[in-house]
This record gives C-alpha cells, sequence and structure tokens, in this order.
C-alpha cells in the first residue's frame, strides 16, 4: 500500500471520521489487522477559521501548502485535504508538491456520475454553497446543481461552525436539516451532497428521503482506493 499524507485538523472532529473510515475500509479490503500506511497532520484550526478576505485566504493557502510539503517530505505519495471548505486553496496546495493531491469534488462527482445522478443540492459551509470553487468541479462531472438556497445558508454555517465542530449535535439541527433536504427535494432535488465532512452528525446518510452523497466518507474511500493501487488498475 502507498502512504497518503493527511491534511487534518480542520476541524479535528472530521480528522477522527477520516481515521476510522479509512482504516475500515482498509481492513475490510486487505483483511483483519491491518492498518492504513497515513501521515496525518493535524492543523490549528483556529488560525483557518472563519476566513473572509483574499489576504486571509491567501495566509491559509501558505499554511496548507506548507503542510503538503512536509507531510511529502515525510514519505507521503498522495495528500488528500480532510476538509471541504479548504479546497477553496486546492491549486495552491497542488501546485507546492510533486504528488497527487486528491479533490474531494472530483471523489464526490465521480461517485455520483457512476451512479447515474444528475440533479443535487448542494448542502456545506457558507463558501462551498455560494463559491464556484467547489460547485464547477461537481458540474464538470454533469451534476447539475440548484442554487443555494440563501434563506437557510447562515443557519447552516452557523449549525457547522458552532455546533458540529465543535463535536455536539443536537436535536434541533437534526429537525432542521430533515425540514430542508424535504423542502430540496419539492423543489426539484434528486439527491443532496453533503459537502462538509461533520455533516453526518446530523444528517442520517442511510436513512433519508433522498439518497446522500457524505463527501467526507467517498473521499477516504478514494483515499484508500489511491492507497491500494486501484487509479493504477
Amino acid at each position: 500500500m502507498r502512504k497518503v499524507g493527511l491534511i487534518g485538523g480542520m476541524s479535528w472532529v472530521s480528522t477522527g471520521m477520516y481515521y476510522k473510515w479509512i482504516n475500515k475500509a482498509v481492513t475490510a479490503r486487505a483483511g483483519s489487522m491491518t492498518s492504513a500506511p497515513l501521515l496525518i497532520e493535524s492543523l490549528n484550526f483556529k488560525e483557518l477559521y472563519g476566513l473572509t478576505k483574499e489576504d486571509e485566504w491567501d495566509r491559509a493557502a501558505d499554511i496548507l501548502a506548507g503542510s503538503a510539503k512536509r507531510l511529502k517530505r515525510a514519505g507521503a505519495k498522495a495528500i488528500a485535504i480532510a476538509a471541504n471548505s479548504m479546497h477553496r486553496v486546492y491549486d495552491q496546495v497542488a501546485e507546492a508538491v510533486d504528488v497527487p493531491v486528491l479533490h474531494i469534488a472530483d471523489a464526490v462527482g465521480s461517485k455520483m456520475k457512476a451512479e447515474g445522478v444528475t440533479d443535487a443540492a448542494l448542502i456545506g459551509t457558507r463558501n462551498v454553497m455560494t463559491e464556484s470553487f467547489y460547485r464547477k468541479k461537481l458540474v464538470s462531472h454533469g451534476i447539475d446543481l440548484l442554487p443555494p438556497d440563501m434563506t437557510h445558508v447562515e443557519r447552516v454555517n452557523s449549525i457547522i461552525y458552532d455546533e458540529l465542530m465543535q463535536g455536539k449535535a443536537t436535536r434541533d439541527s437534526e429537525r432542521f436539516f430533515r425540514t430542508m433536504i424535504t423542502n430540496l427535494e419539492k423543489d426539484g432535488a434528486k439527491a443532496i451532497v453533503l459537502a462538509c465532512t461533520e455533516l453526518d452528525m446530523v444528517i442520517d446518510v442511510d436513512a433519508n428521503v433522498l439518497p446522500i452523497f457524505d463527501s467526507a466518507r467517498i473521499h477516504s474511500r478514494a483515499v484508500v482506493d489511491w492507497m491500494m493501487g486501484d487509479d493504477e488498475a
């Protein structure tokens, strides 16, 4: 198996999820007692929180690019950013290292295309829902996305940052997302993309009114596929 470097800490909650899902997939495919060859650098999210200005994003790009370089020097043969929002600086990170950087939205788009999904709604942080960097990747895989529901963007963003990224999951938030997804179905969505790595804490991936594509789980599987050489098949 090839070693992967994981840029984590954004948040520590989702990084723990990645570690669990990657290792469960490796064990299922390679046998009992097999562990994933991972290098993890957990960044201080306080330095990367609530970014709005371009100079702040430039600083974030430098921080993540530096992390990718350190992971590469430590032996990583590919890099994964364990966060959706931070893929806003994906290009800068990919340019900083001469190993593959596995894009989360490419993994999601590929899976949706393989399953024949063409119409979907995106749920994530404010920048993921409203900016183009993530949406364009999914569209490039043939996915038509509903425009963001601006009446819900701030509430979703608040739940993610004030609750989920601190390890909290409330019944109120579960009810909010159930209602939101029901309304998105009425608006024409045929599937939901969970474009925030913590959202499965309050959204049942396996029992919902629409098919749910959980970016963190899909990205984790893509990491395992690369780790085990499936991209060379």
